[in-house]
């Protein structure tokens, strides 16, 4: 089967280790089936594996992508959730969590396998390309903000890194259950793009905000981490699900979280139970996810690209 797959690690050049082509089909394993692909999104999860974060030299060639949707074998419409092991469904008792592409094949290709329990179904208000989205980054900011930071309507929320594609869901969900969302970017027409998305008003990164917020949504890391908290109320929570400009801040503001007691909360993708909530909040509101281009699945090296240059507004989804 065709795929676009990781055939070696280069840490500095990822894509050079890119390869599209023939793959052997999915091992199918006890408890476990095969979902033929009808679209799959790209997240930075994918550039990291080509870098050699996360996985083993040894479980090389592997197949990209977390996410799919697609039909299973008695022919429903279906949408994976990628955390596989999370509950011991399909694998060891001892063995921990993973995403797709960490342990096992992904789904850059015709057909993916994935333990039964994974599987939901796809609400028929979405199309593929759009519920294709939902596992990773809108599943990672829809926890982030309703389970980790907890945020009610009526509350403010600085959402930083406009574009990118948890930042871009935080927004649009943020926005639909009634918080009062901010945003930053460096791109003048992110910002715009933002606001229209649903942002009350997006400012160039650093800015003095209107007020202070409740929360702030954090994905960009030591760049921005400073004034993510510089920008939160006394109590208010930073929840944090990557750092794309690095995991080391030059200047961490120990004692402005100990003295303002506020609370730093790691967030990692979300649960099935989330994702259900979070497919049937779409089907029911009318909310998308934001697509920035749509592309078939030989094209996926230029798609990586975009992603990596940084140019993207939403997700890159390739069909199959």
């Amino acid at each position: 089967m065709f795929a676009a797959y990781a055939a070696r690690i280069d840490r500095d050049q990822p894509l050079n280790g890119l390869k599209l082509g023939e793959r052997p089909e999915p091992e199918v394993r006890p408890g476990w089936t095969t979902v033929t692909v009808k679209a799959a999104s790209l997240n930075h999860h994918d550039l990291w594996t080509l870098r050699g974060v996360g996985i083993k030299e040894d479980a090389f060639p592997m197949i990209l992508g977390c996410d799919a949707a697609g039909i299973d074998e008695d022919g429903n419409e279906v949408v994976v959730h990628s955390v596989i092991g999370q509950t011991g469904h399909g694998v060891g008792p001892d063995e921990p969590r993973s995403l797709l592409t960490e342990r096992y094949q992904g789904t850059f290709a015709e057909r993916v396998t994935v333990p039964a329990w994974n599987l939901l179904p796809k609400p028929k208000e979405l199309s593929f390309e759009e519920a294709t989205c939902l596992p990773t980054a809108w599943l990672t900011a829809y926890r982030m903000l309703f389970t980790n930071a907890n945020v009610r309507p009526g509350q403010s929320v600085l959402v930083q890194g406009a574009g990118g594609g948890v930042a871009t869901a935080a927004i649009v969900l943020g926005a639909a259950a009634g918080l009062r969302v901010f945003a930053t970017s460096r791109d003048e027409a992110k910002r715009r793009r933002a606001v229209e998305l649903g942002a009350e008003e997006a400012f160039e990164p650093g800015a003095r905000l209107p007020h202070r917020v409740d929360a702030v949504i954090e994905t960009v890391g030591a760049a921005t981490w400073s004034h993510s908290v510089k920008s939160l109320k006394p109590g208010g929570t930073l929840v944090i699900s990557g750092a794309t400009s690095g995991p080391n801040p030059s200047a961490v503001e120990l004692t402005r979280i100990f003295f303002l007691e506020l609370r730093v909360v790691g967030s990692t993708m979300g649960s099935k139970e989330e994702l259900a909530d979070l497919l049937a909040f779409c089907a029911a509101t009318g909310v998308r996810p934001v697509i920035d281009s749509v592309l078939p699945l030989d094209r996926a090296r230029e798609g990586l690209e975009r992603m990596a240059e940084g140019e993207l507004f939403g997700k890159v989804v390739l069909t199959v």
